[in-house]
């Protein structure tokens, strides 16, 4: 793995701890999902307990179709506990403006992440949702 690779790995890595710690209770569920995320990409449990500990600073794709991936991770960050917390909800909203996706693009994400197995928007209907409202 090159150094811009594991930049990327990190940085998406952060973005889900940041997720999982929104609602000031990271539960057991969301880190073990982080576990097996971090076994993938080939980052050590350490790091990611080092990571837990560090403030994280906001430092999104520049592509857009990366942002929305990231979005789309973090969906799925929120709902590995099976549990919407408003302060996750709320932090998923203001995470999306701030990395310059449409507020109303995330909002339906968010809306009808529930009429899909897993909460999993299909990709394609994710792409079509911002194609909508793409500026």
């Amino acid at each position: 793995m090159n150094d811009k690779e594991k930049d990327e790995k990190r940085q998406l890595l952060e973005q889900l701890i940041k997720m999982a710690q929104a609602d000031d209770d990271s539960k057991s569920i969301e880190f073990e999902f982080l576990v097996l995320l971090v076994t993938q990409m080939g980052i050590s449990k350490a790091e990611l307990i080092e990571l837990f500990e560090q403030y994280i600073e906001l430092n999104p794709p520049k592509l857009e179709h990366q942002r929305i991936l990231l979005f789309q991770r973090l969906v799925l960050m929120m709902n590995s506990d099976n549990l919407m917390d408003q302060n996750e909800m709320s932090y998923l909203r203001q995470l999306g403006i701030r990395m310059g996706l449409h507020p109303m693009a995330s909002e339906e994400v968010l809306r009808i992440m529930n009429d899909f197995p897993n909460k999993t928007v299909p990709s394609d209907r994710l792409i079509e949702i911002f194609k909508t409202f793409h500026n």
